[in-house]
């Protein structure tokens, strides 16, 4: 690229150079033959007479000849007194100045040949010249000139791109040898130094490719203990179903509680499987949701008439308030979500504690309130409640009815599926309170 723009701005100066200089050589030929023509003299007979030539000794290389118009040789400058042949034989005869290079006897020259005339009548030509040669040698120190600066220019900036292409892409280097050692450790915890700017391209490149790498540590990670946890939740119902088999494979007889125990883990693992194909479908997209007006108080009443049941004499459940609101969504799914709410306050709230259950409109949105007495959830352990197979075992002990911690999961993936949110508040040791928000049926018909 410099060599091309050297090349470039050579030519110009190349070119630019010989114009002033051919432009030189031409006005001082023109000048040569005005002062000529100024004492050139015609006789009456039409011949031509110089009472004197100018000093054209002081400039060597003038050469000056006056031609008749019959091609006779009638006067010429002191350096060509020998010669008798036409500086340019080619322009002899002329109606008009003109200037032509040509070569004569070897020599490069510049020739103004000028046609002389008595009242618009030629009757000869005039013709000077100055040779080339100084013009020739300009031009040739120029092209030697330019050439030796074109190629230290170029080795220069070769030289310069390789050290500054070098730094700048050392760092890439760095790049390939720490994903090289990733690769060989498998240590997605190991990031790529960078001490550059990060605002430049290498320096972007490396952010992008460390926030890569976290993801990919983040995603590696939460995939081992989804396996572990997975794994965990399916060897117990397994030993307990195997232990029970095994039990009555010795006693050589059907056992009721055994059967019954069999029977409860079986279903603790359909409902496993169950929760981990709706949340795989749900991230595959492949979930399709079967939205209709729903009458959100009817809901909540349903849900409140058949966990006030499961609560038996052990809670009390309330419904502090109640107003009638419809919303656009499932109402499987919108039950769900309600039947996972309110059974887990029915779950973890001791004997002899309270749930609260309400429904509102506050700010064009519907607003239930799932609020139980039970022992809190930690504040450590807020940010993760909604993360698949998350509990927090300080507060929420495992029992065979205790879920697999899936079910804040779905319920979170089905509230903002329906273009709502829940909120969790809640302090150790004084109860928790969920709130979702959902959008009216009204204000989804006007957007």
């Amino acid at each position: 690229m410099v060599m091309g723009v050297l090349l470039v701005f050579g030519s110009a100066v190349y070119l630019m150079v010989s114009i002033l200089l051919i432009d030189h050589i031409d006005n001082q030929l023109k000048a040569t033959v005005d002062d000529i023509v100024e004492v050139t003299t015609v006789s009456p007979f039409g011949d031509i007479s110089l009472v004197s030539f100018p000093p054209l000794d002081m400039t060597a290389n003038v050469y000056v000849q006056i031609w008749s118009r019959d091609g006779r040789l009638m006067a010429s400058s002191p350096n060509l007194s020998q010669l008798g042949e036409s500086l340019d034989s080619e322009y002899l005869r002329v109606s008009d100045s003109v200037y032509h290079e040509t070569r004569f006897q070897g020599v490069h020259l510049r020739v103004l040949s000028t046609s002389l005339k008595i009242d618009d009548r030629p009757i000869g030509t005039l013709q000077a010249a100055i040779s080339l040669d100084v013009v020739d040698a300009a031009r040739e120190v120029l092209v030697y000139i330019m050439a030796i600066a074109t190629m230290v220019a170029v080795l220069l900036a070769a030289f310069g791109s390789w050290l500054a292409v070098g730094r700048a892409l050392a760092p890439l280097d760095t790049i390939t040898d720490a994903t090289e050692q990733i690769n060989r450790a498998d240590d997605l915890a190991r990031r790529i130094p960078y001490d550059g700017p990060k605002r430049d391209e290498i320096g972007s490149l490396i952010e992008a490719f460390n926030q890569t790498l976290e993801r990919l540590e983040t995603l590696f990670t939460s995939q081992q203990r989804f396996l572990a946890d997975v794994s965990h939740e399916l060897r117990t119902p397994l030993t307990v179903i195997k232990g029970n088999v095994d039990l009555m494979r010795r006693m050589k007889s059907l056992d009721e509680e055994s059967l019954t125990s069999i029977d409860q883990e079986a279903g603790r693992l359909t409902r496993l499987v169950g929760g981990l194909l709706l949340l795989a479908q749900a991230e595959s997209g492949s979930v399709s949701l079967n939205m209709s007006p729903v009458e959100l108080d009817t809901l909540l009443l349903e849900v409140f008439q058949e966990l006030k049941v499961l609560a038996g004499e052990k809670i009390e459940l309330h419904l502090t308030e109640i107003d009638q609101i419809q919303v656009n969504g499932d109402r499987d799914r919108l039950k769900q979500v309600l039947l996972n709410l309110v059974g887990n306050a029915i779950q973890y709230t001791p004997q002899g504690g309270d749930v609260f259950l309400s429904l509102g409109i506050v700010a064009e949105q519907a607003r239930l309130i799932i609020r139980d007495t039970g022992p809190g959830i930690p504040a450590e352990d807020l940010p993760h409640i909604f993360e698949r197979f998350y509990r927090a075992e300080k507060s929420r002990t495992r029992g065979k009815t205790t879920g697999f911690g899936l079910g804040l999961s779905i319920a979170h993936w089905i509230v903002e599926k329906h273009g709502g949110r829940i909120e969790v508040d809640s302090k150790d040791g004084q109860g928790t309170t969920f709130c979702i928000w959902l959008p009216l049926l009204n204000a989804q018909q006007e957007k």
